[in-house]
């Protein structure tokens, strides 16, 4: 009875000794976060809170099984030592990532917020989301590995994994080549500046915006809100558009077909007006040409400016709408026709040749 109750009052203990732990180290972040508001690391490391209750209180229960005389704990003392030991191992992994991301998050909100170009906060980004998730990685399967080690038949059967390590390990890495390749071209993509969370991208025909990159896909954001998943190697292995490297600015391109006697300096001019009236116009450059001709047609090509690809999309709308309303109002013979006439009748036969 008395062990028993030795035992209640050390764990009792070790709870109060961990709570206390927790809210003092809650306390001292808090402060820490009121005096420094320009660095979020404080604020970020309160999240190890509850990693760091698990551990402590782990720690103490190991210690107060070991002072405890109780005979049927006595009796389990190898399984209630490992299942212990299990929880250390998992508390500890979860609080050195917790804590590794905070730093990282930290970091990354310092940099964001003293650099003005967007560029580089996007790779940095990039970066800084795939190192977080490599850290997560390695840290579980090194946790999961301490754990099998704490079971002594996995110690025996590592001797022996050790032994043909080299076997095993020519035809993992036959199985998981593709596996492996998609894990190095994540590597590729994050520090080789390939592509960066939010660049607008064209892959596949497809537009849209680069939304998340893991260390085997990469998704991506289309302008109707779908999501296209596609492995990281294609962007590495494949061509593919990026509309935000080198920067944002955009030019866009609007054709359209018109009548042969379509009024082009009428239309350029009124092109210009149609420029100067939309807010989403940059101001850098405008231009109309006619760039080719058909039988039937002329092809009229626009060319507009804008700060990125939102932008260009909606001028191109905005001069392809009002300037074929203007023509269809002002110039309606200046849109493309169908010729239905027959051809003029020479003296010698319907088509003007003598026969």
């Amino acid at each position: 009875m008395n062990s028993a109750l030795r035992l209640l009052t050390l764990l009792a203990g070790s709870i109060l000794l961990t709570a206390a732990a927790g809210w003092a180290v809650d306390r001292l972040l808090r402060r820490a976060g009121a005096r420094h508001p320009e660095t979020p690391l404080w604020h970020l490391l309160r999240r190890c809170r509850h990693a760091l209750q698990i551990f402590l209180l782990a720690a103490l229960f190991k210690g107060a099984c070991r002072q405890a005389a109780w005979p049927p704990l006595r009796d389990h003392a190898a399984a209630t030592g490992r299942i212990l030991a299990l929880a250390l191992i998992g508390a500890g992994a979860w609080l050195f990532v917790v804590v590794a991301s905070a730093v990282v998050e930290s970091g990354y909100a310092r940099y964001a917020t003293g650099t003005r170009d967007p560029a580089r906060v996007r790779r940095v980004r990039t970066q800084v989301t795939l190192i977080t998730r490599v850290v997560t990685v390695v840290a579980a399967v090194i946790a999961g590995a301490a754990m099998l080690l704490t079971f002594p038949n996995f110690r025996a059967l590592g001797t022996s994994v050790l032994a043909s390590a080299g076997i095993i390990g020519i035809v993992a890495g036959v199985a998981a080549q593709s596996t492996l390749g998609n894990l190095f071209a994540g590597f590729q993509i994050a520090f080789g500046d390939l592509v960066r969370i939010g660049d607008t991208v064209v892959v596949a025909g497809e537009w849209g915006v680069v939304e998340d990159i893991t260390l085997t896909f990469l998704a991506v954001r289309t302008w109707d809100e779908r999501r296209i998943t596609m492995p990281v190697s294609y962007f590495t292995t494949r061509p593919f558009e990026n509309w935000s490297r080198g920067g944002v600015q955009m030019t866009g391109t609007v054709f359209l077909h018109c009548d042969h006697g379509a009024p082009v300096d009428l239309m350029r001019d009124k092109v210009h007006e149609i420029l100067r009236d939309c807010p989403q116009w940059d101001g850098r450059g405008w231009d109309l040409a006619v760039t080719e001709t058909t039988p039937s047609t002329i092809v009229v090509r626009a060319i507009v400016t804008a700060k990125d690809a939102d932008d260009v999309w909606t001028v191109r709308c905005a001069v392809r709408e009002q300037l074929i309303a203007w023509l269809a109002e002002k110039h309606p013979a200046a849109l493309p026709r169908i010729l239905l006439d027959p051809a003029p009748t020479g003296p010698g036969g319907t088509d003007g040749h003598p026969r």
